[in-house]
């Protein structure tokens, strides 16, 4: 029996985004049975591979792949020409629609046979608040549908014999969507409406296709085919007039955008639109009078200097209010601290130093991580670019001869001021501004196993002092943003999105583990004072939102008396705790909580145990014994949210118990062949870009300008 609904879904750039959608779709129930053409645009992405897979495991999905990138309006053309439901519904791959939407889609299909069936829409913005829902609670056809607002294209479930009758498709500009809901509505009034919001529309996301940009100018071209509808043509001039004046009001409302229409643009816009309206101002009625009236006759005499002229007395106050409320915070700081911002901004003036760059770790605690291995690599492959770390008084221990500032000194404005290149695995302050001249380097500090940035507002008992507004400026700073693995790529397109460039190149920090040999081993060791006999067993416990101090589900004193007299406990509590451990009383328990790298501590040992810490992804590097104690998981999906199901995906063993803890240490079974399986897997899922490279494609890539192979 053939599909009732078939949902053409096109998809460019969004791998961030599509499983999320698809899931939106395949997990819900259908009435006759449903149809997903996933259309890849020629993405240089995952888009495709994650389509791919989604395809071979659900016999529902037909992939689609275009040789080169045709846009959304073809894109959608292509999944139209595969599609074999009675009615089609075009779902963007960075949308979805809402649970239980599928089954109250078709019931009203059935019941109603119309062949185009209005939705509700909702809109989520780049925070992930839902809201605005666009409910069409009166179905207008014909001419009456161009003077109401352009329906959402994800509103639409048309009947797919009707758009080969009338022969309407998608044009290939910008705002095909607008002339293909006009054109679908102007050919029928056979129109059904179905008012709950179905279908989540995600606006304003980084990284989008209609972001800042002078092809916005489209849209003129788009109306222009709307009002040649010969119901349009037909109307009387009253209509033909509201019609004339809603294109209008639109067309200029996305000029005056900043966030959609480049400054230098606006010009040629307001002429082309100028031109609009005298084309199709025959056979209407007067225009109206007051500053309305007044605004479409600069606009038909193509009078932009005086139209700006009459929009600028309300931006000019805002402007006076702004400068008003500025003025008003300085003069709450402080004396010293408007000196220091007074030489910041001096400082800004001056030319950026090409051969600087400033690095940061974990908010200024010290020299770790990947900037740190990122340094290191630099100093080999651009010795001509000179490293200065940002490190707090008093933080863990820098290496000798690492050139270092603290925050709020004259030398810091002055470095983060001048420097080309930043550095950061965390972030830097929301004061720092980021020149046009300078590349910001967001190197992160870990593979997510746990929800993150902009998809945490879903689990509000971890948002804490989540601060949405201050991520989408930090967001809008970074150059580049480095990821482990596929896996990570995919979540951080999403929850950390950016219009820079992604680099899948591994973790810089793990080259050292990649690297290591018998000889590192030792070495560490010997810095740790361990013997090279002792069985080393590094504990890593993360932290948990619910615990307000160092509180490890797993008593390290208990666990190396059950482990035997040949096992030392390494202890290393989590550095939101101030690198203070649970203070241990076995002799056999070493607390190495304020040790400056967990790399050493990973390498002297034979075996980790953690929870939920992305240090597991580092530990599997080393490709040994791996084991997940998690009492708590429950909790800690409740709670945080995850990416994956870490109990049936593990990287070795998992246990819930104490019991089951020391019985798979003495059974061997941390290691035994079942173990080693699962941990080829995960190593495979995450490690797989892990080579010893990863700092040196970074540099490469980021200080030499060398493209990404």
């Amino acid at each position: 029996m053939p599909n009732l609904t078939s949902l053409v879904v096109p998809a460019w750039q969004v791998q961030g985004y599509l499983n999320e959608c698809l899931d939106s779709i395949l997990r819900q129930r259908s009435v006759e049975g449903v149809e997903v053409v996933a259309v890849d645009d020629a993405s240089t992405d995952h888009t495709g591979e994650v389509i791919d897979e989604r395809a071979a495991a659900d016999p529902r999905i037909v992939a689609v792949h275009l040789d080169s990138n045709v846009g959304p309006g073809a894109a959608r053309n292509a999944g139209l020409d595969r599609a074999t439901g009675e009615y089609v519904w075009f779902v963007d791959g960075d949308d979805r629609i809402a649970p239980g939407a599928l089954a109250a889609v078709e019931a009203r299909l059935l019941e109603e046979k119309p062949d185009v069936l209005l939705i509700g829409v909702a809109r989520e913005r780049w925070n992930r608040k839902v809201s605005r829902a666009v409910t069409p609670k009166k179905a207008r056809t014909g001419v009456d549908a161009l003077t109401a607002a352009p329906p959402p294209l994800g509103g639409l479930v048309v009947r797919r014999q009707f758009l080969i009758d009338a022969g309407i498709r998608f044009e290939t500009e910008w705002y095909e969507d607008l002339a293909f809901g006009y054109a679908v509505l102007a050919a029928t009034d056979n129109v059904a409406t179905l008012e709950p919001p179905c279908y989540i529309r995600r606006l304003d996301r980084a990284g989008s296709l209609r972001g800042r940009s002078k092809r916005h100018v489209e849209a003129v071209r788009q109306w222009d085919r709307s009002l040649s509808l010969s119901v349009v043509e037909q109307a009387d001039p009253k209509t033909r007039r509201k019609v004339l004046n809603r294109a209008v009001g639109e067309l200029l409302d996305i000029m005056e955008n900043g966030s959609r229409l480049p400054a230098k643009a606006r010009r040629a816009m307001f002429t082309e639109i100028s031109q609009l309206l005298r084309k199709h101002e025959t056979r209407t009625s007067p225009r109206p009078g007051g500053v309305g009236g007044l605004r479409l006759k600069l606009l038909a005499s193509d009078s932009f200097s005086a139209y700006r002229l009459l929009r600028g007395g309300r931006d000019a106050v805002g402007g006076v209010a702004g400068k008003a409320r500025g003025a008003s915070g300085k003069a709450r700081t402080t004396l010293r601290k408007a000196n220091l911002l007074r030489y910041y901004k001096q400082q800004l003036r001056l030319p950026v130093d090409e051969n600087l760059a400033v690095y940061g770790a974990y908010w200024f605690r010290g020299y770790a991580c990947n900037p740190a291995a990122i340094y290191e690599k630099a100093k080999e492959l651009a010795p001509q670019v000179r490293g200065v770390w940002v490190v707090k008084p008093g933080a863990r221990e820098v290496p000798e001869g690492v050139p270092v500032v603290h925050p709020g000194t004259k030398e810091y404005y002055r470095t983060i001021a001048r420097a080309k290149y930043m550095i950061n695995n965390a972030t830097f302050p929301p004061d720092v501004v980021k020149r046009p001249d300078q590349i910001q380097v967001q190197t992160h500090h870990g593979t997510p196993l746990k929800t993150m940035g902009l998809d945490q507002p879903r689990f509000p008992a971890s948002l804490g002092n989540f601060n949405p507004e201050r991520m989408r400026l930090n967001l809008a700073k970074w150059d580049f943003s480095i990821t482990a693995n596929r896996h990570t790529t995919l979540l951080w397109d999403r929850q950390f999105p950016i219009k820079g460039e992604t680099l899948e190149t591994g973790y810089p920090r793990n080259d050292r583990l990649a690297l290591a040999g018998p000889a590192d081993r030792a070495a560490a060791r010997a810095e740790l004072g361990l013997g090279e006999d002792e069985q080393v067993v590094l504990y890593a416990p993360t932290h948990r939102e619910w615990h307000s101090v160092f509180t490890p589900p797993l008593d390290a004193d208990e666990l190396a008396e059950a482990l035997g007299p040949n096992v030392r406990v390494l202890l290393r509590g989590h550095y939101f705790y101030d690198s203070i451990g649970f203070p241990p009383r076995h002799p056999r328990v070493l607390d190495v909580s304020s040790f400056p790298s967990v790399e050493t501590l990973a390498i002297a040992s034979d075996a980790m145990i953690t929870d939920f810490s992305s240090v597991m992804f580092d530990y599997a590097v080393l490709d040994r014994p791996l084991v997940i104690f998690a009492p708590d998981w429950e909790v800690y999906k409740a709670v945080r949210g995850v990416s994956f199901d870490l109990e049936a995906d593990h990287p070795g063993t998992f246990a819930r118990t104490f019991d089951e803890l020391v019985e798979a240490f003495r059974t061997g079974a941390i290691d035994d062949d079942a173990a080693r399986q699962a941990r080829g897997r995960f190593r495979e899922r995450f490690c797989s870009l892990e080579d010893g490279h990863a700092a040196e494609r970074v540099v490469r890539r980021v200080f030499l300008g060398e493209p990404l192979v």
